[in-house]
């Protein structure tokens, strides 16, 4: 069965925020037990707080590490579902269950499985795979 993976995005917020999103745990419990009794969830993980992040770049032989995100947006990368799905249909009809859906974006893509990996040449998109 295809892979997805929801990328959960939200607006960073000051504890007082963080305190509002954490009342909502019982919801996040709800929805992902249902996955994992339903043999859809792989994996999932909420992430540290973007400014634990640090950026790596390697250019010729430098290797270059800047604090913080790749990017500078208003809504920071969360977490993020891994799902076995039947197809896209299935995998965005459980993103919109998430309550980051409701505040933030879910961005849902397939997994590119290693024997789809073309034998040359860059990888381009393809929205199933």
């Amino acid at each position: 069965m295809p892979q997805y993976m929801l990328l959960l995005y939200a607006p960073d917020v000051d504890e007082a925020g963080r305190a509002e999103r954490w009342a909502e745990m019982p919801l996040w419990t709800e929805v992902t037990d249902s996955l994992r009794e339903a043999g859809l969830l792989v994996a999932n993980a909420p992430l540290h707080g973007v400014e634990t992040a640090t950026t790596v770049r390697v250019r010729g032989d430098e290797t270059e590490l800047t604090d913080g995100p790749f990017t500078v947006t208003k809504e920071i990368l969360a977490g993020f579902y891994i799902l076995e799905c039947t197809g896209l249909d299935e995998a965005l009809t459980h993103a919109a269950r998430l309550p980051t859906a409701r505040y933030g974006s879910v961005e849902v893509r397939p997994v590119m499985g290693v024997g789809e990996l073309p034998a040359t040449g860059p990888v381009t998109g393809s929205s199933e795979p």
